[in-house]
């Protein structure tokens, strides 16, 4: 249940609005931390020492936006709901797939993975669209921060031609 307030402006029911797709945002981002940090734990083969290293910055990054996600969750008179119980129940992507694998099925996996996370964030940057500029200012720099990440990826999985291997 919300708060008797939001934040300054917003009436409640736009407010509930951008409070859902932030929830829909905290989940995927926890989610992705997770992954992240599974990825990194089970890497192997060509290029482990270069993946792993690449990964714990990434998730570093990650574990902030989940933290400012879910503050704003909160200022906007709602409760950040991030659970495990939580994560299982508002999922809409399947779980990742790979335990020990190497570098190269992990990086193809995980360009998927931010595929679906940065659409996602598109779409909750409409959302947030004009009803609260905060919201959207912080899930378009999410989106920037994640999209670098994903050229990192995609980076080991390009050719010369620019021709992804995936």
């Amino acid at each position: 249940m919300p708060s008797a307030y939001t934040a300054p402006g917003l009436e409640e029911a736009d407010a509930a609005k951008v409070r859902d797709a932030l929830q829909n945002r905290l989940l995927a981002l926890i989610d992705l931390q997770l992954t992240l940090k599974h990825i990194h734990w089970n890497v192997v083969g060509p290029s482990f020492i270069g993946v792993h290293e690449m990964l714990d910055p990434q998730y570093a990054a990650v574990s902030e936006m989940v933290d400012d996600v879910a503050e704003r969750i909160a200022t906007m008179g709602g409760q950040p709901l991030g659970t495990p119980g939580a994560i299982v129940d508002g999922r809409t992507w399947e779980d990742y797939k790979l335990n020990r694998a190497l570098t190269h099925e992990h990086l193809q996996a995980l360009d998927h993975v931010y595929v679906g996370v940065i659409e996602d964030h598109r779409n909750a940057i409409k959302v947030a669209g004009d009803i609260d500029p905060v919201a959207e200012d912080m899930l378009i720099t999410q989106t920037s921060q994640l999209e670098l990440f994903q050229w990192f990826v995609r980076a080991h999985l390009e050719d010369k031609s620019g021709n992804l291997d995936s």
